[in-house]
């Protein structure tokens, strides 16, 4: 079973989240790849269509798309942050995320996940697992941006307001912003970040190929009756990387 390394595990504790390169066996990649030709054949964007088009798709029914997590090293090593806990997937869907350009877009800022207006309870998770189904080695090329760290300044929000603050916020808490950084990587790479890291799309103006990347959203078992805990403690869930950063400090 592969897991993260003890510097890994701090490297997610301190800036929210890891990416680890060639997760992916090429089969099972080149099958992911051929099912997301299929979806988009059969359901294609709009015509002009430009920046973020999304297909939500059922994790458990298998399948090519659901083997990225269930039948690669990605699932170990999303467990390897949450031992002795188990981890699942969320809402028992996956995400299929393509950015089309041309898409001349900066993010002005960023967002959390789970907000769904007229619900009083947010659709929390604990981390995000993103398999990257394109090349994204240059920036603005349709890549993830993320604030390195915010998940521990989300927690301190949430703390002084209440957990209750992201419905508040709709999404988007009002927080102190570092310079973002955009997420690079190849096919087969993996980014795993936590639930309260903020991120937003980006655009997609240096390349001419469509950005492609499969999401699943994770959780700890038990963590719908701990959501409110989590949002005020960022390493609630994550034992190990809690092990991790108080060994370093020791």
């Amino acid at each position: 079973m592969l897991k993260l390394s003890e510097p890994e595990l701090r490297e997610f504790g301190i800036h929210g989240y890891v990416v680890i390169r060639d997760v992916i066996p090429p089969a099972i990649l080149a099958a992911a790849s051929t099912a997301i030709d299929r979806l988009v054949d059969e359901q294609p964007p709009p015509e002009g269509h430009v920046g973020h088009h999304f297909y939500w798709l059922s994790s458990p029914n298998g399948g090519p798309l659901p083997a990225l997590f269930y039948d690669t090293p990605l699932s170990s090593l999303a467990q390897s942050l949450v031992s002795p806990g188990e981890i699942e997937i969320a809402f028992n869907q996956l995400q299929v995320a393509l950015n089309i350009p041309p898409f001349s877009h900066r993010p002005g800022a960023h967002h959390l996940d789970g907000y769904q207006e007229g619900h009083h309870v947010p659709s929390t998770f604990t981390m995000l697992a993103g398999v990257l189904m394109t090349e994204q080695k240059v920036e603005n090329a349709g890549n993830l941006w993320v604030w390195t760290g915010t998940h521990r300044t989300h927690a301190e929000f949430f703390r002084e307001r209440g957990p209750e603050a992201l419905v508040e916020s709709k999404g988007y808490p009002e927080i102190e912003l570092p310079e973002p950084s955009q997420v690079l990587g190849g096919p087969g790479d993996v980014i795993l970040a936590h639930y309260m890291l903020g991120h937003n799309i980006g655009g997609n103006y240096a390349s001419e190929r469509v950005r492609r990347a499969v999401y699943f959203r994770l959780r700890r078992v038990g963590h719908q009756r701990r959501w409110r805990e989590c949002l005020c403690d960022e390493l609630l869930e994550f034992d190990p990387v809690r092990a991790a950063l108080d060994q370093e400090t020791a």
